[in-house]
């Protein structure tokens, strides 16, 4: 279970990465960050991005593509992640 504090902080460093406004309304948890359904319309550079972030603000080392893709499907998936990787 993420903390709301984790989930308010990721939001915030998710659009500072991707220079992005917060959507009308707010971001929710599980709101999808990338593809055809998502309002903020991220692409692989806002990956990068948001994924060096990541590894300067928690630590975390995000080298699989295929994982990051994961971990980025929402700001609850991301949250998830990072609860699990920094326990590791």
């Amino acid at each position: 279970m993420s903390s709301p504090t984790l989930i308010a902080e990721l939001k915030a460093l998710v659009l500072e990465a991707a220079e992005k406004a917060e959507p009308e309304g707010g971001l929710t948890d599980d709101e999808a960050l990338f593809g055809p359904e998502s309002r903020l319309a991220l692409d692989s550079l806002d990956a990068l991005q948001v994924s060096m972030a990541i590894q300067t603000r928690y630590g975390l080392r995000m080298p699989d593509s295929k994982d990051t893709r994961r971990a980025l499907t929402s700001i609850a998936h991301l949250a998830q992640h990072l609860a699990l990787h920094q326990k590791a």
